[in-house]
């Protein structure tokens, strides 16, 4: 059993350092938008949002996975109907990760097509994801 705990406080915090990152990285995008491509501030951007998606936002997403996998395995959970939904609403967390990874790209490239009002919403939907996650996980409705 203490495994089991082990790889349940690495999750959580693989999970907690994988929110902040998301969280994160679309409000530099807002504030990436007012910088004229090129300019020396675009360029500082750039090189925070590569490290973010890099150094935290990436590996957190992986550990948070190879984890929590590991935890449904160990637990006996794979059928419990809480943790069927909270996967739904960590797949949609993770095709988020994955457009944040798009639109470091365009942002690299000066190739961004999205308005600072499009990226305040983005920020919200991870947020909003999180919360149906924590309370699918905490309550087990189902």
């Amino acid at each position: 059993m203490a495994v089991y705990e082990w790889a349940k406080a690495f999750h959580v915090i693989a999970v907690i350092a994988w929110m902040a990152g998301m969280l994160y990285l679309p409000r530099l995008f807002v504030y990436h938008c007012e910088a004229e491509p090129a300019s020396r501030q675009s360029e500082t951007f750039k090189v925070m949002e590569r490290r973010l998606m890099r150094a935290i936002i990436n590996p957190a997403m992986v550990a948070a996975w190879l984890l929590g996998l590991g935890l449904v395995w160990q637990g006996g959970w794979s059928t419990a109907h809480w943790l069927q939904a909270k996967l739904a609403l960590v797949l949609g967390l993770s095709a988020i990760h994955g457009m944040l990874v798009r639109w470091v790209r365009d942002f690299a490239a000066d190739q961004n097509q999205h308005s600072q009002k499009f990226y305040r919403i983005i920020n919200e939907i991870p947020a909003i994801l999180m919360v149906g996650i924590v309370i699918l996980v905490v309550v087990k409705p189902f």
